[in-house]
């Protein structure tokens, strides 16, 4: 990087407390809370809910957690969920990390544009639910004006990031302030117990891909670590944006049980909390979270495609991806980054238009994609509490033991269908591995590598036979 680089990258290193918080609750708070009543209705009633936010939110603190103390113990390492993987568990784990944290944050982008142009759907039958060729179009002018936008610099962006996120919130305790006024007891007390659902654990087994995607985020400020005022402001931004996420996400869950019988949101058109606002204060409602929705879901745009180039940024500096990936603008952009980041994303749009349900199966992927950078993050900090003999070891290690029982147990939770599919896009992201190391005269993989290689490459090759032979479908 040139002198002038330096320079740039050092001024950009302004982020605020404040700043930092916005980057966490903007990164969550996008399409997946506008389409929670659906979703949960569709698999759970009112006790479920609890019991899968109570599970969801306990793990997720947890893993809020690990990112702070992390923060705290390893200053030294930026880019949070990669950096931690990389340091935990050699650098083949790391790049696998950092390729499947950034291919999940492209893939989730494409859920914001099949849900914004599922709500102009209403009004415009052509976008249908998002995936019709209209709406790809359309959506693909939408990704590259914001890779124009985040082009012309790094701090700009984030801090129309802080406006947006501001501007998004309000809409959404707007719901939850008149879903209170409306919620009616006795519709209620119906919608409890989910019946014909199955048992309490297949209800929230159910949910638990969906609440993976709500807090996907949570890691936003780590990920930004390197433009901090402070290190310490890192992890008490994640907790208190965690927090604060979390009070509203559980929320608008709940109330919008007291709105509509559970089979009838199940039913709603997404993004469902404006079908259930509809029914409580009538057709404005529906105007009203629509208007909230692509305000919310373009700040959260943003956010992510941030978030994922600077993982790609980070890791080429740290040669882990190929040199091509280090290249910055004038303003600072990572522009190769996010190049390659807005192709992923333009590449699964196009996948839309031959999925059944493209905003659901999006939506999953995401999740899935994550899990394997969350348990390596979490995995780490156990070994770090393991081999800690300090005064906080026993909070440390039980902080790191339930978050990596809680993302142990969301694989199990995601099912072999969503794991596959994910092999099949983790497999071929080795080529950017073998990249790297060829550029810097290195044996391509170890043994203990050629055995994570091979079980990978195994994995995408099972998952192509089960999509073409019709056993899995997205």
């Amino acid at each position: 990087m040139s002198a002038d680089g330096n320079d740039a990258g050092a001024a950009a290193k302004r982020l605020t407390l404040t700043t930092l918080i916005a980057m966490v609750v903007g990164s969550m708070v996008g399409a997946g809370v506008f389409s929670l009543p659906r979703r949960f209705a569709t698999e759970t009633g009112v006790y479920g809910a609890l019991i899968a936010w109570a599970i969801a939110g306990t793990g997720m603190l947890m893993l809020a957690f690990v990112f702070q103390t992390l923060a705290v113990r390893k200053p030294a390492l930026d880019s949070g969920v990669y950096a931690y993987a990389k340091a935990g568990f050699g650098e083949y784990l790391g790049f696998f990390s950092a390729f499947g944290y950034w291919a999940s944050a492209c893939v989730g982008n494409v859920t914001y544009w099949v849900l914004i142009m599922s709500t102009l759907g209403a009004l415009i039958p052509g976008l249908g639910e998002g995936d019709t060729l209209l709406a790809v179009v359309l959506s693909t002018v939408g990704i590259w004006l914001f890779a124009a936008l985040i082009l012309r610099g790094v701090r700009e962006a984030t801090a129309i990031n802080k406006i947006v996120t501001v501007a998004k919130v309000i809409p959404i305790l707007v719901f939850v302030f008149l879903a209170l006024f409306a919620l009616d007891l006795d519709t209620f007390r119906d919608n409890f117990g989910g019946s014909g659902l199955g048992s309490t654990f297949e209800q929230v087994r159910g949910t638990m891909l969906a609440t993976v995607f709500v807090f996907l985020g949570v890691e936003g400020a780590s990920v930004y670590s390197r433009y901090a005022q402070r290190r310490e402001d890192v992890g008490r931004a994640t907790v208190l944006g965690f927090l604060s996420v979390l009070s509203v996400f559980a929320s608008v869950t709940i109330v919008s049980y007291g709105i509509m019988p559970r089979s009838e949101i199940a039913d709603l058109r997404q993004p469902s909390m404006a079908g259930v606002l509809e029914e409580a204060v009538g057709g404005w409602g529906h105007a009203f979270v629509s208007i909230g929705l692509i305000v919310s879901v373009l700040g959260a745009y943003l956010a992510w495609t941030l978030m994922s180039a600077e993982v790609l940024f980070v890791a080429a500096k740290d040669d882990d991806m190929p040199r091509f990936l280090r290249r910055e603008n004038s303003a600072s952009a990572p522009a190769a980054a996010l190049l390659m980041t807005t192709v992923l994303i333009q590449v699964m749009l196009f996948v839309t238009l031959v999925s059944d349900d493209a905003f659901n199966f999006m939506l999953n992927m995401t999740s899935a994609l994550t899990l394997i950078p969350f348990l390596l993050a979490a995995g780490y900090a156990l070994r770090l509490a393991v081999a800690d003999s300090g005064q906080g070891r026993l909070r440390e290690l039980g902080v790191a033991g339930l978050a990596t029982l809680y993302t142990a147990f969301l694989l199990f939770a995601a099912g072999p269908k969503y794991m596959l599919v994910s092999f099949i896009i983790y497999a071929p992201g080795s080529v950017l591995f073998v990249m790297a190391r060829r550029e810097q005269g290195r044996t391509l993989f170890s043994p203990v590598e050629l055995v994570i290689l091979g079980v990978s490459v195994a994995g995408a090759v099972l998952g192509v036979v089960a999509l073409v032979a019709g056993w899995i479908t997205v």
